[in-house]
C-alpha cells in the first residue's frame, strides 16, 4: 500500500515555517473565503476565479484551484505532510491530525491542517533524485512513495524522486520552477565546499565586482577575514572587512556585535552559511557601520549575479553552465 505525504510550503521565502513548527498545522492562502462548506471541485475553481482576481491567465486560476481542492478533498488524516526550512536546510515532517479548518487568527494564511509534527530530514541527507525534484514551485505536491519511503526511513535515524503537481504551467511558470530548482542546487555545491573553499569564493565574488582582497589569517579557530578595496593596499575607499563562517548553525546577535566592534569605520560582510537569528539581524540593523548579512541564500544570488565575471579559479569552486531562454 502507497505512502501518502504531501508537499506544502510555508509561503514565500517559507517565512512562515515558525509559525508552523510552533503552532503544529500548515497552510494555504488565496483568500476565497471558508471552504469548508464547498462539496465540489469545480465549486472551488468558479470561488477562485470571482475572488482572486489578479490572475489574468486561465492557467493560473486552474493552477491555483488544483492545489487548493488537494488541501481540501485530498488531504486525509494520518497522511504525512512536509515543509521546508531553506535557512536550516531541512524538512520538517509531521502527520495530519485535522480536517480543513478555517482559521484567521494563526496567520494570513487562513485554510489550514493541523498537524503532529515528528521530525527534522536534513536536505543533505536526501539522495540527489529527491534533492532535485523537491525545487518544484508548486505549494502543494504530492510526493511519490520511493521518495516519502526515503524520507521517514531517514526521519527514523536509518542508513526517490518526487510526482510533482504542476498543473497547466505557464512559460513563465516554468522558467520559475528552472530559475528555482537550479538555485537549490548551486547552493548544495555551495554547502559541500570546505570551509577554506567558501571564504575563497567570497573573495573571488568581490574580486568579480572590482575589488582587490587580501585573506589574513586570525584567531585560534583558525578562522579568516577578507579585506577588500578598490586600490589592494586597502587604503582607498569603499574599504571592506568580510568574516565567513560556514557552519550548520545560525550566527547569533553576540558574534555580530563582536564582528561589529573590530569594523574601525569599514564596510562590514557577515557571511554565515548557517543563517542568522532574528536577534543577530536586529543587530545588524541597528549598526551604527554599514554591516551586511549574508545568508547562504543570497550568496547563491551573487554567485549568480557575478559568475561571468569570476576569475578562473573561482568559477573551479561552482562549475557552473549556462541555459538560454526564449525572451
Amino acid at each position: 500500500m502507497g505512502i501518502n505525504m504531501w508537499m506544502v510550503r510555508a509561503g514565500e521565502d517559507a517565512y512562515l515555517i515558525e509559525n508552523f513548527k510552533n503552532d503544529n498545522y500548515v497552510a494555504i492562502g488565496w483568500e476565497v473565503g471558508d471552504i469548508s462548506k464547498v462539496k465540489s471541485k469545480e465549486e472551488v475553481k468558479v470561488l477562485v476565479e470571482q475572488k482572486c482576481t489578479y490572475f489574468s491567465k486561465k492557467s493560473q486560476i486552474n493552477n491555483v484551484a488544483g492545489q487548493m481542492n488537494r488541501f481540501l478533498f485530498e488531504f486525509n488524516k494520518e497522511d504525512y505532510v512536509v515543509s521546508y526550512d531553506p535557512t536550516n536546510r531541512t524538512y520538517i515532517v509531521g502527520q495530519i491530525k485535522s480536517d480543513y479548518e478555517y482559521n484567521t487568527e494563526l496567520s494570513e494564511y487562513y485554510h489550514i491542517r493541523r498537524v503532529n509534527w515528528l521530525g527534522e530530514v536534513r536536505r543533505d541527507d536526501l539522495s540527489t533524485s529527491t534533492r532535485n525534484s523537491l525545487g518544484a514551485i508548486s505549494t502543494i505536491f504530492s510526493i511519490n512513495d520511493d521518495a516519502a519511503g526515503e524520507i521517514i526511513v531517514i526521519l527514523e535515524g536509518k542508513k526517490s524522486p518526487l510526482n510533482e503537481v504542476i498543473e497547466e504551467l505557464n512559460e513563465e511558470d516554468l522558467k520559475e520552477d528552472m530559475v528555482s530548482r537550479a538555485h537549490e542546487l548551486i547552493k548544495d555545491n555551495v554547502i559541500k565546499l570546505d570551509w577554506e573553499n567558501v571564504e575563497k569564493l567570497v573573495s573571488g565574488i568581490l574580486k568579480s565586482m572590482g575589488y582587490k582582497t587580501l585573506i589574513t589569517e586570525r584567531g585560534a579557530d583558525r578562522g579568516k577575514d577578507i579585506e577588500a578595496s578598490p586600490d589592494g593596499m586597502m587604503l582607498e575607499e569603499p574599504r571592506i572587512l568580510a568574516e565567513v563562517k560556514h557552519r550548520n548553525g545560525q550566527m547569533g546577535s553576540k558574534e555580530v556585535r563582536s564582528f561589529h566592534s573590530v569594523l574601525r569605520g569599514r564596510k562590514g560582510l557577515y557571511v554565515s552559511t548557517g543563517g542568522f537569528s532574528k536577534e543577530a539581524k536586529y543587530e545588524a540593523e541597528r549598526s551604527s557601520d554599514q554591516l551586511t548579512l549574508i545568508d547562504s541564500d543570497r550568496l547563491v544570488e551573487l554567485v549568480i549575479q557575478n559568475y561571468d565575471n569570476f576569475d578562473v579559479d573561482t568559477k573551479l569552486l561552482i562549475p557552473l553552465a549556462k541555459i538560454y531562454w526564449p525572451a
